[in-house]
């Protein structure tokens, strides 16, 4: 069982203190010298806590490290106990399950990382915590797999003493978990725990602005997951330093097109921007085998649009129908066999509008 002690934070140097204040339906965390720390220490109201946290797709096309959404149905679970065995002040990883490839010390683990820094900001000492990571997303797949360790870890440390921290709050948790993973971007994990699509308007200082796609409207995702593995970091080493200006213009369009069109619930227009990044796809399609190929058929077969997961290899369409969708993933399914010679999975989603959240507990 691997235990680890609250350590010092050494959080990003355009980053550090949040201190929150609300502007409409968007959230600001400005920039102060150390992590905020709550200086009474809250009581467990429970002594078991069970979290969900969503699959995600991030950049959905041209918005790159500021776009990004919560898919429905897919995520991964964190119990979170209140452990007599476990030194006060202190958290072990107990358990994971799902997958063998991570670490249970909690310092080389998402899920252990924000839990640490939402002990911390909680100033928690008196009690130590044990955790049980569930891994729902496949590793590498573009889902945001870490992002939704880390969201569920973070929300189920922050239940089990009452909730004392904010939804933007949290995101700074699974940001410095990300930061440790992938890179310092928020675009999984402010959907993650927010719920629904998000944008990332400024990230010095962290504003995240919820974007409110039209309940009465149809929206399903095309996820297609080939056997393939694409490391977030990897496929960020390709992207260019720079770019041309006419690119920096098409693609700046494009990304408030999508916005536009997620207010209007213009799934044509959503599409269409979806499709269209100049800057990012371009670099990461080539290294997923048989990608273009899928994005052609999904198109052809009815999709408004197509792009990269994240930073891969899951391809995502949207469609306003799921019989369709269906469809549409199966074209997307055999694309990636006769172009690529990967075995793909498809499923079609709907928008989690929810995000992280508890789902079951037990008081003390």
């Amino acid at each position: 069982m691997a235990i680890c002690h609250q350590i010092p934070f050494n959080l990003p140097s355009h980053f550090s203190k949040p201190t929150i204040s609300l502007h409409s339906t968007s959230f600001r965390c400005n920039s102060h010298p150390s992590p905020k720390t709550l200086t009474t220490e809250p009581q467990p109201l429970f002594t078991s806590v069970k979290s969900f946290a969503p699959a995600t797709v991030a950049n959905l096309g041209p918005g790159f490290d500021f776009l990004g959404c919560a898919v429905d149905g897919l995520g991964d679970y964190v119990t979170i106990r209140i452990d007599p065995n476990v030194h006060p002040g202190e958290i072990s990883i107990s358990e994971i399950l799902g997958t063998k490839k991570l670490s249970k010390n909690p310092l080389y683990n998402c899920a252990g990382i924000a839990a640490i820094y939402v002990m911390k900001m909680l100033n928690i000492r008196s009690v130590g915590l044990s955790l049980i990571l569930e891994k729902g997303l496949p590793l590498g797949s573009g889902l945001g797999s870490s992002a939704a360790s880390a969201a569920a870890a973070a929300v189920a440390v922050n239940e089990i003493f009452g909730g004392q921290l904010t939804e933007s709050e949290l995101v700074l948790a699974g940001l410095e978990s990300e930061s440790k993973v992938s890179g310092y971007h928020a675009d999984n994990i402010a959907p993650a725990i927010m719920g629904g699509f998000v944008l990332i308007g400024s990230y010095d200082p962290l504003n995240l602005i919820p974007l409110r796609f039209p309940n009465e409207k149809e929206l399903f995702f095309v996820l297609v997951n080939p056997e393939f593995e694409a490391p977030t970091k990897k496929m960020r080493a390709v992207l260019p330093t720079e770019i041309t200006m006419s690119h920096h213009i098409w693609n700046s369009s494009q990304a408030a097109k999508l916005v536009a069109a997620l207010s209007q619930g213009d799934l044509e227009a959503l599409g269409q921007a979806l499709s269209s990044d100049k800057i990012v796809e371009p670099r990461r399609a080539p290294l997923i085998p048989g990608m273009e190929a899928v994005k052609k058929a999904a198109i052809e077969a009815g999709a408004f649009g197509c792009t990269i997961s994240g930073a891969g290899p899951t391809a995502v369409a949207v469609i306003d129908n799921e019989e369709r969708g269906r469809e549409i993933g199966e074209k997307m399914v055999e694309a990636f066999m006769e172009a690529g010679n990967l075995k793909a999975t498809a499923m079609v989603n709907k928008l989690d509008r929810v995000g992280a959240r508890l789902v079951s507990s037990i008081p003390r």
